[in-house]
């Protein structure tokens, strides 16, 4: 047994979906864990998003049918990928958006077994102070922080495991992670 696999006790074995709002460390966590396990592959739901070269339609506050409907064929393509990888051995670790009644729907996609939630959840201010800190805006004309706030902790079924990631560095969310794996894990849902 490898350090890494000492260190994660091989309790994260199977599909791992990261979510929260946009800002939550989302894209940190899903890399710093994957780097920990010893076969792990990072599934990066936006990057479903950005190849849709033209007639893109974004989500948006006013929900309309044609976003809807690419936001579900990305979340299919990511299930199929994490499917792909877990089929092949890997430790499938997926993020993205996914919140609201989207998230239940989403773990319905996911073939592959065990299955963990993760769900990142720091308050409004730590959003706010990482949203200033990286290059990316996740934040603007069209989404408030409130607004993915508030769909987040209201909206959004409370499937696997929440964590309060507001005073937590990537490593220490990814330490909690693993050792609370258990609490993450879902079972089949009904069809």
């Amino acid at each position: 047994m490898n350090e890494d696999s000492a260190r994660t006790g091989g309790r994260v074995k199977g599909v791992v979906v990261i979510t929260g709002v946009s800002a939550a460390g989302k894209s940190t966590v899903a890399q710093t864990l994957a780097e920990r396990l010893p076969r792990a592959a990072h599934v990066r739901g936006d990057t479903f998003r950005r190849m849709v070269v033209s007639g893109r339609a974004e989500m948006t506050p006013e929900v309309n049918a044609e976003a809807v409907r690419q936001l579900r064929l990305r979340h299919q393509i990511a299930a199929n990928t994490a499917d792909l990888y877990y089929e092949a051995g890997f430790t499938a670790i997926v993020q993205d958006i996914i919140i609201g009644s989207e998230l239940e729907g989403f773990t319905r996609l996911i073939r592959s077994r065990p299955l963990y939630v993760i769900v990142l959840a720091p308050n409004p201010a730590a959003i706010e102070r990482r949203e200033h800190a990286r290059a990316k805006t996740g934040y603007g004309a069209e989404w408030t922080i409130a607004q993915l706030d508030r769909a987040l902790r209201e909206e959004t079924p409370r499937l696997g495991l929440w964590l309060d990631t507001s005073a937590q560095t990537p490593e220490e969310t990814v330490d909690e992670i693993i050792s609370r794996a258990g609490e993450a894990e879902i079972q089949a849902p009904h069809q």
